[in-house]
């Protein structure tokens, strides 16, 4: 892949194919809460106004949800504007990013120019960071991105794993932020939160979004906490204002008052995930162990996304991942009826049914 990495992303059904079930991009399988869906609808009556800039309100519910002070939280106009204010704040001459991970970490490096160090993850050891012997290469930058569960693999890794990473950056005066923004979707996910260990460590930001677990990627709403207000105040003056609209903000105060939503989808995702995943590898698929709401495999065509668009069904092919190739896929969990529909269609394109 060339040094310029593509902006591609999963959920482009404009561009590709408006009539096929999207198993592309990774949003909750149970949808958008209705009571979010309705919050979201009444604030449109309130959009002769400008939102409130500093989300004073969704900061503080946040913060009561979560324990944390609400200064040490900052909202913005989806997770990647957050990554993007970040970068800007701390322009970082060197960082350090697992590949394969999210895109958006380098396309944001990029644009400060920002000398960047990519760190194999293992293939062999399905992906997983806790694998690599050799850290060194920590004390080598400014910055550093790691995301938990990890977009595209699925892969998590203990807090534990995490902390010792944390002091290592600290050590080195290297920051570290933690991309916490499919966290919801795995079982263990709250007792390995970073957000518990901020006071801890002020070289540490966690990243965290409504946009998956929510269902709702249309209104752009993310947020993050770090316990340096200043790194805080840097971010929020290194992007436009009112960043934030007035539905988003109404949508995520829903969101938070919405009590067992993510339990349901957690307890969804502890049936359907294994089951997709064994159906998949009884079709002779190498799938990676996710604890998130997708799954990553290996198939043995790099058209394979071609061939399921034309039964009606759209996939993420990874090829553009630093670390995969294009015979490397990802695809949502959704219903079981939908996941039905992905198998009868993957048996047809590699049988020739």
């Amino acid at each position: 892949m060339s040094a310029d990495i593509n902006r591609i992303h999963g959920g482009d059904w404009e561009k590709t194919s408006a009539g096929a079930l999207d198993f592309s991009v990774n949003v909750n399988p149970l949808g958008m809460p209705l009571s979010v869906a309705e919050a979201a609808q009444r604030a449109v009556t309130f959009c002769n106004r400008y939102p409130d800039p500093a989300c004073r309100e969704l900061r503080q519910e946040l913060g009561a949800y979560y324990h944390l002070p609400d200064e040490w939280i900052l909202c913005g106009n989806g997770a990647a504007d957050l990554i993007f204010r970040l970068v800007q704040a701390l322009k970082p001459k060197k960082a350090a990013l697992f590949a394969p991970t999210f895109s958006e970490y380098e396309i944001a490096l990029n644009s400060v120019g920002c000398e960047l160090r990519t760190i194999p993850l293992p293939r062999e050891n399905d992906f997983l960071p806790e694998e690599i012997p050799d850290l060194s290469w920590i004390e080598e930058g400014d910055l550093l991105f790691l995301c938990n569960p990890n977009n595209p693999t699925g892969q998590a890794v203990a807090r534990s794993w995490l902390e010792e990473i944390t002091k290592r950056c600290a050590k080195a005066g290297a920051f570290l932020c933690v991309d916490e923004c499919f966290l919801e979707f795995w079982e263990c996910g709250e007792q390995n939160t970073m957000l518990s260990l901020l006071g801890e460590y002020k070289n540490v930001l966690v990243l965290r979004a409504f946009t998956k677990a929510y269902a709702m990627a249309g209104l752009r709403l993310g947020w993050c906490s770090c316990a340096d207000k200043d790194l805080l105040r840097e971010m929020e003056l290194s992007g436009a204002a009112w960043n934030v609209s007035i539905p988003a903000q109404a949508a995520g105060l829903a969101a938070l008052r919405e009590a067992g939503f993510l339990t349901r989808t957690r307890l969804f995702l502890q049936k359907e995930r294994p089951r997709l995943k064994a159906s998949l590898e009884s079709l002779g698929l190498t799938v990676i162990p996710s604890q998130a709401n997708y799954l990553c495999f290996r198939a043995g065509s790099p058209d394979l996304k071609e061939k399921l668009l034309k039964r009606g069904i759209l996939v993420r092919n990874c090829g553009d991942y630093r670390g995969l190739d294009a015979y490397d896929y990802r695809v949502a969990i959704k219903t079981p009826e939908e996941n039905q529909r992905l198998i009868q269609a993957l048996k047809a394109c590699i049988y020739g049914g």
